[in-house]
């Protein structure tokens, strides 16, 4: 049940979020949408930035699983830009109203669970530090957030498996090359 009522209030906020900013959104409102009381809320959400936060999670757990592979780590990528995209009014007003940092924060956790899982592969048969394979999985999130925060602020226009496709390509080898 407990849920059931997260992704109802999730729901609820995307919706609100079609009509008006986040910062104009108040708990009173998703509840009313939701059509359950306040308490309800409070019992999932300390506040409105919670429930952002855990909606972010859940679409990038949802895009990612299955896809932390050196071989699936592109279609891992590529689901999470779809899903941005598929929340385009969602990601813009989140975007727009908290800050860069937390933003960034989010994508770069994101991005690091996916390059870490590809990163212990492509090292699996190898002696290599785990100071190293932490340094090579944060340069490439720092790329892949960069990105990400680049076709954000260009509204989303760009193709999201044509930047896969050119990233796929910078990237062919380089992994296992830079843990030799």
């Amino acid at each position: 049940m407990s849920q059931i009522t997260k992704r109802a209030l999730e729901a609820s906020l995307k919706h609100l979020l079609l009509q008006k900013p986040l910062h104009k959104i108040t708990i009173n409102d998703i509840t009313e949408d939701c059509g359950i009381n306040r308490m309800t809320f409070y019992y999932h959400f300390k506040d409105i930035y919670d429930l952002v936060e855990w909606s972010c999670e859940e679409d990038a757990r949802k895009a990612l699983a299955g896809n932390r592979t050196y071989d699936t780590w592109q279609q891992g990528f590529l689901q999470i830009l779809q899903a941005v995209l598929e929340n385009k009014s969602f990601i813009m007003n989140v975007y727009h109203s908290v800050s860069r940092e937390q933003v960034e924060n989010y994508l770069y956790q994101v991005t690091y669970d996916l390059l870490i899982g590809v990163v212990e592969e492509k090292s699996a048969e190898m002696q290599v530090a785990r100071a190293d394979k932490e340094f090579l999985a944060d340069l490439y999130k720092y790329a892949f957030v960069g990105l990400i925060l680049d076709w954000i602020r260009r509204d989303m226009k760009d193709d999201p498996t044509a930047m896969v496709d050119q990233l796929s390509e910078a990237m062919h080898g380089n992994i296992t090359s830079a843990l030799e």
